[in-house]
């Protein structure tokens, strides 16, 4: 509270805003992971083929990061971020009432594209409100906005799924969560009436009009490399987020036959094991830097696998749970600070953003690529898929190319560690 207190107004306005807006972009996305056997039984698809939606939403993300993080350069980030919510929400609420399997991958598409619009502009608007020396634990508490969704989204999967159940409409029930999607929209009043422009845009403002609308294409041919370098470690990082997180919930309730009311608690615990990491070590990176907080995490979270994949008792599963995605949201806690501090400044809305999503569109197909080999390479005895030994292959596979990238890092560039992005007024 006293950190919280040290921040202006403006700076306090800005983040409660972007945090809010990646919590419910998150809370969107993962409302899809707990109804997946829901919505595979409605539209007579499979398990697979509807974890492909997950993977067009991802997919498609790279587009929303492009287009609204070029306009978010050229023209502010307030506008592009209202209009991105706002956007997000009405396609949710159109997912409620998908009549057929087709009109819903097409709606996960777009949805995907205003998803990927979303993480860029807020985290450029927070990181350039915020005094140098504090974006590590605010990169932190940030970037878990991602895990609070989900804890949202388990909290209200369970509360639709029992009321809609108790009142004889369990058939709509994944519908319903859907419509509640909408709420979103809400937070644009906000941003309209009480968040600023990005100062560190306004001082560069001249410099973006000097250099014309091709800026980017400028930008991305100055650092190339360092371009090259953030798409690679964030699609190593996303490998390793959606490889424990997005099939979990099917693997409970699949392989482990759980209720909806112990799939949702053990990802309520995981989250918090979530948000403590991203948090704890967002601040510690401070102190020991950006990179080497990414390495030690994922150093910790492989050795944490077996707990989490192949225990055998719902202790040793929850604290695996936990655990492990401590150590996943620990290293993604950095991620916001870093990829600003690493940005040219001219395109410090699009560079973390389309990075970012980059890497998403190359690891898009993980949870598909789980169900898949779940159901094949390591099937168990009389074809049940065996989801544990899938995710736990791909999640040290994961583990291993995050390690290896992040730690490649150092020769590509240096840490830029409380770089001022722009200059204060005296």
């Amino acid at each position: 509270m006293r950190i919280w207190s040290e921040l202006t107004p403006d700076a306090r306005k800005t983040f409660v805003a972007s945090f809010l807006g990646w919590t419910l972009d998150a809370f969107d996305f993962f409302l899809l992971t707990f109804v997946v056997t829901r919505i595979a039984a409605d539209f007579n698809r499979g398990i697979a083929e509807v974890a492909g939606a997950i993977t067009l939403t991802l997919a498609c993300r790279p587009l929303g990061a492009l287009a609204f993080g070029w306009l978010a350069d050229r023209y502010g980030r307030r506008t592009p971020l209202m209009i991105d919510v706002a956007f997000f929400s009405i396609v949710e609420l159109l997912t409620a009432f998908s009549p057929n399997f087709t009109v819903f991958l097409v709606l996960r598409a777009l949805y995907g594209v205003a998803m990927g619009g979303e993480w860029g502009l807020g985290a450029a608007m927070v990181m350039e409100s915020l005094p140098p020396q504090r974006r590590g634990l605010f990169s932190g508490v940030l970037q878990e906005g991602y895990a609070v969704g989900y804890l949202v989204a388990a909290a209200v999967y369970f509360l639709v799924t029992h009321f809609a159940h108790q009142f004889g409409a369990g058939r709509y029930d994944w519908r319903i969560l859907f419509a509640v999607g909408t709420l979103p929209a809400l937070l644009v009043f906000y941003i309209r009436s009480q968040v600023p422009e990005s100062p560190a845009w306004l001082a560069g403002k001249s410099e973006r009009i000097a250099l014309g609308p091709r800026f980017l294409w400028v930008s991305i041919a100055r650092n190339w490399p360092l371009f090259l370098y953030a798409i690679a470690m964030m699609a190593a990082m996303n490998f390793m987020s959606h490889g424990t997180q997005d099939l979990y919930p099917t693997f409970l309730q699949k392989q482990l036959g759980f209720s909806p009311g112990t799939t949702s608690a053990l990802a309520i615990l995981a989250n918090l094991g979530a948000i403590a990491g991203g948090i704890g070590i967002g601040a510690l990176s401070q102190r020991i830097g950006r990179r080497a907080g990414i390495l030690v995490c994922s150093a910790l979270g492989a050795a944490f696998v077996p707990l989490w994949a192949f225990s055998s008792t719902l202790a040793a599963l929850a604290a695996g749970a936990f655990a492990l995605q401590f150590c996943v949201q620990g290293a993604w806690g950095v991620i916001p600070a870093h990829l600003n501090e690493l940005s040219p400044s001219e395109v410090r809305a699009t560079f973390p953003g389309f990075t970012y999503q980059l890497g998403n569109l190359i690891s898009a197909g993980a949870a598909q690529m789980e169900a898949a080999f779940a159901q094949t390479h390591y099937a168990l005895p009389g074809g049940r898929a065996n989801y544990a030994a899938a995710m736990a292959a791909l999640s040290w596979i994961d583990f291993a190319a995050v390690f290896a990238i992040v730690a490649l890092g150092y020769a590509v560039s240096r840490e830029r560690r409380e770089i001022a992005f722009y200059r204060r007024a005296p």
